[in-house]
Parts: C-alpha cells; structure tokens; sequence
C-alpha cells in the first residue's frame, strides 16, 4: 500500500518518523525500566517510526529519505542522551551533529 502524501506533509511525517527512532532506540537501553514498559516503548517507537518513514517514501525518494530518517533519529537520540547525562557534548561532537544536521537540511533542500 502506498502513501500519496503533499512534498510538505511527507517531509513533516518523515522528520517526526524520525525523531521516533529515538524511542525504540532508549527502550532498548532504559535498563531502568521494567521489561513490559520497556517492550511497549520499544513497540510503538517502532510502529510510528517504521509506519511514517513507509508513508514519506511514497512521496519521497527512499536514498533521501531514509537518510533523512536515519540522520535526525541519530541526532535527536545523541540530545536526549545529553539531555539525561548519559553522554557529553564536547565540542568535536556537537560539530559533528551539527555536519549531520547540516546534510539532512541540505537532502531536503535538494529533493
């Protein structure tokens, strides 16, 4: 089955599909967490991240896409880490994200 979304709103379900990546990704890693909470983080992140990323490809290309996807689900998952102080953010890191950034911006300009 195929999506046919607007360029816009498949760019918009694609950035947000992606930023869903990083709740299966802490599911896999919230050893604090009992594991039926951490299964259903786990489930959901997927099926919304896996189930828009799907739904932009039929209006997206899927090199750009998934690129795009992977890109802002690495991203968003490094902030949130930061965010709980489980990594740092040194400044050869936060330039590195930024080059990551930069290219994700710069697929969907081109697209």
């Amino acid at each position: 089955m195929s999506f046919d979304l607007s360029p816009g709103l498949a760019w918009t379900v694609l950035i947000v599909s992606g930023a869903f990546e990083t709740m299966w990704a802490y599911a896999l890693a919230a050893d604090h967490l009992r594991m039926p909470r951490r299964i259903l983080l786990f489930l959901v992140g997927t099926l919304v991240s896996m189930g828009g990323l799907a739904a932009a490809l039929g209006s997206i290309p899927v090199g750009t896409g998934y690129a795009v996807w992977v890109g802002i689900g690495a991203v968003t998952t490094l902030l949130l880490a930061v965010l709980q102080r489980r990594e740092s953010m040194t400044w050869l890191r936060a330039v590195f994200a930024a080059v990551l950034l930069t290219g994700v911006v710069g697929l969907q300009v081109v697209s």
